[in-house]
């Protein structure tokens, strides 16, 4: 039946090999960029020319280029295919790695992490997953790219000191680069090359940005991947310095903080991902959340002068940290309007980049002029904004989207006269028909006749 367009089946094997391959590259390619975030504080003290607020630049720089490249590299890839770009983007990253590793002074480091971020292939990784996946299989292979990324940001907090204590830092940048030549052989290799396919879940429409940003709802949530990369790049500023200097803890030791941190962290956050997804409680656990983050830099401020203390501090941030992080892009695709949710994502991951550079450039500038106290004062400003902000907003209405593969003829009226869609966007074109509906209404057989088997 054409039910099965919709349906929850098993990948294909093509579809495995693509999700498992793409996962393994952008993740990697994440673990590099990570794995200097935790160290970098420390080791740019040694650089000649280095400033604290130079310092906070040279860590969230990447941001910056990865903000403007990143929509470009999308639209080329519509043009030029989508595994030319992400090769290109991996041998921009090898090259900023390498130039990070024979730097001198804290400008080359700088340069070298700007060029890591210019290859920007993040957009097209989506892209391509979305290219090699069917429509019913497509929500499944983005979480699981998603978790890559999570999973290669604790794994990064962890190794990161340890290698470092043995490599060096400047170790870390030519692993970082070996690691991303070795993903080039995996997309050339391994990757399978798709047919040219369009689809406005992944792809970003410069005709849409605009009334995006427009949109109160989803401005919010910009503003909030924003504050939250921005607090956590400033953080990185001042904790990997103040556990040397604080709490006599060497780079190679910083594992033993953030390891129970991440851990306990994980265990905590489960009940609230359970409970957010009950729809009348998610916008309560997401208030929830950036208050435990508010409350995790009033304990910096007064209770990370011992080891234990730290930990605890740790915990309560990367407690509300992941949550939010999974909850974020979640809401972005509930919130976006049908047929939108590529250029909706583009605009979000853009904000989020750009919190990333602005958050090392303030949090170096505090932390130099100020001391580490100032660094965590105007992280928790800035968390207080969006409390202040979320409090006073209107909770959204959270609609599910869905994409599906259209018979001839079918018009967006048809779906809308259908109990549970509230919104429909038909591509004649590209034979496909984009839905917002309201999961407690609709029922997938009613659709039936209006759509077509997937392949």
């Amino acid at each position: 039946m054409a039910r099965n367009t919709i349906n929850h089946s098993r990948f294909n094997s093509l579809e495995r090999r693509a999700v498992v391959t793409l996962a393994g590259v952008y993740g990697l390619r994440m673990f590099g960029l990570f794995l200097i975030l935790p160290v970098l504080a420390v080791y740019s003290q040694e650089l000649d020319g280095a400033t604290p607020f130079l310092m906070g630049i040279a860590l969230g720089v990447y941001g910056i280029s990865q903000a403007v490249f990143q929509i470009p590299f999308g639209f080329l890839s519509d043009r030029y295919g989508r595994k030319p770009l992400i090769v290109f983007g991996l041998t921009l990253f090898i090259l900023g790695s390498l130039l990070a590793a024979l730097a001198d002074t804290i400008t080359g480091v700088i340069l070298g992490r700007a060029l890591q971020g210019a290859g920007a292939i993040a957009a097209v990784v989506l892209a391509l997953t979305s290219d090699l996946t069917r429509e019913n299989q497509r929500t499944k292979a983005m979480a699981i790219i998603g978790m890559s990324i999570g999973f290669a940001f604790m794994l990064a907090l962890i190794a990161a000191p340890v290698l470092a204590s043995i490599i060096g830092v400047r170790g870390l940048f030519v692993m970082t680069a070996m690691l991303a030549a070795a993903s080039i052989v995996v997309v050339v290799k391994l990757i399978p090359t798709p047919h040219r396919v369009r689809n406005l879940d992944v792809k970003a429409k410069p005709s849409t940005m605009w009334p995006l940003l427009k949109n109160r709802d989803l401005s919010r949530l910009n503003l909030g991947i924003f504050i939250l990369h921005f607090v956590l790049t400033a953080m990185f500023v001042a904790i990997p310095i103040e556990m040397v200097e604080q709490l006599s803890l060497q780079t190679g030791a910083h594992w033993q903080v953030y390891v129970p941190a991440l851990g306990i962290s994980i265990v905590l956050m489960i009940p609230l991902v359970i409970a957010s997804s009950r729809r009348r409680w998610t916008m309560r656990v997401f208030l929830g959340a950036v208050c435990i983050l508010l409350f995790a830099q009033i304990l910096l401020m007064r209770g990370a002068s011992t080891v234990s203390g730290m930990i605890l501090s740790l915990t309560v941030f990367f407690w509300g940290f992941n949550l939010l992080e999974a909850m974020l892009p979640s809401l972005v695709s509930r919130i976006a309007p049908a047929a939108t949710k590529g250029s909706a994502m583009g605009v979000y991951n853009t904000f989020q980049f750009l919190g990333v550079f602005f958050g090392g450039m303030v949090g170096g500038l505090m932390y130099g002029q100020f001391g580490v106290e100032a660094v965590y004062l105007i992280a928790a400003l800035a968390l207080l904004v969006w409390i202040i902000v979320l409090y006073r907003s209107k909770a959204p209405r959270l609609l599910d989207g869905l994409a599906v593969c259209v018979a001839s003829g079918v018009d967006a009226a048809r779906f809308l006269e259908v109990d549970g869609v509230e919104e429909a966007v038909v591509v004649s074109d590209d034979g496909m028909a984009y839905l917002k509906i309201d999961p407690d209404q609709f029922n997938c057989s009613d659709i039936d006749d209006l759509i077509v088997q997937a392949q």
